[in-house]
C-alpha cells in the first residue's frame, strides 16, 4: 500500500508542464479580465468628461447669449431710445407754457411735514381671539354629531310607516 501512495505522489513530467501551461493561460485570462475592465472604465470616464465639456461650452453660450440680450435691453431703456418712441406715439415735450402749477395752502417745500392718519378700524371693537385647540375640538364633535343621522330603536316608529 505504501508504494501505491508514493507511486500516485510522485509527478511525471508532463503533468508539470500541464500546470504550468495551465498557470500561464489562467495568469493570462486574468491579465485579459482587468485589462477589459480597465478600458470600459477609461471609456466611461473619458464619455463623461467630454459631456462635461459639451454641457460647458453650452453654459458658456448662454451667458454669452443672455449678456447679449441685457445690452440690447440697455439701449431700449436709454434715454434717447424711449424719448424717440414717445415721439412715435404722438407725446411731445412739454414747454414752459404746457406746465401748470397747483398752489397748495400750507405746503412749504423747504420743511418736510409727516401727517399721522388715525387708524380706519377703532381698537376697542376688535374681537378678542381666545379659542383654544380643546374648545376648537369640541366644536368639530358638536358639528359632526350633528351630521351624524339618527338611527330608530325598536321602541320607536319611522315617519310615514
Amino acid at each position: 500500500m505504501a508504494q501505491w501512495f508514493q507511486h500516485a505522489l510522485d509527478r511525471r513530467p508532463w503533468q508539470t508542464q500541464q500546470q504550468a501551461f495551465a498557470l500561464v493561460t489562467l495568469s493570462f485570462v486574468v491579465a485579459l479580465i482587468i485589462g477589459g475592465l480597465y478600458l470600459a472604465q477609461a471609456a466611461a470616464s473619458s464619455t463623461t468628461g467630454r459631456q462635461l465639456e459639451d454641457l460647458i461650452i453650452q453654459r458658456n453660450q448662454l451667458e454669452q447669449a443672455n449678456e447679449e440680450i441685457r445690452s440690447e435691453i440697455a439701449i431700449y431703456q436709454s434715454v434717447p431710445r424711449l424719448r424717440e418712441r414717445a415721439l412715435q406715439l404722438g407725446f411731445y415735450e412739454a414747454g414752459r407754457e404746457d406746465i401748470e402749477y397747483i398752489i397748495v395752502p400750507g405746503y412749504n417745500p423747504g420743511e418736510p411735514q409727516i401727517a399721522v392718519q388715525p387708524t380706519a378700524v377703532p381698537l376697542e371693537n376688535i374681537p378678542v381671539y381666545d379659542e383654544t385647540f380643546l374648545g376648537w375640538l369640541q366644536q368639530q364633535w358638536d358639528a359632526f354629531s350633528r351630521q351624524r343621522p339618527t338611527i330608530p330603536t325598536d321602541n320607536q316608529t319611522v315617519e310615514g310607516e
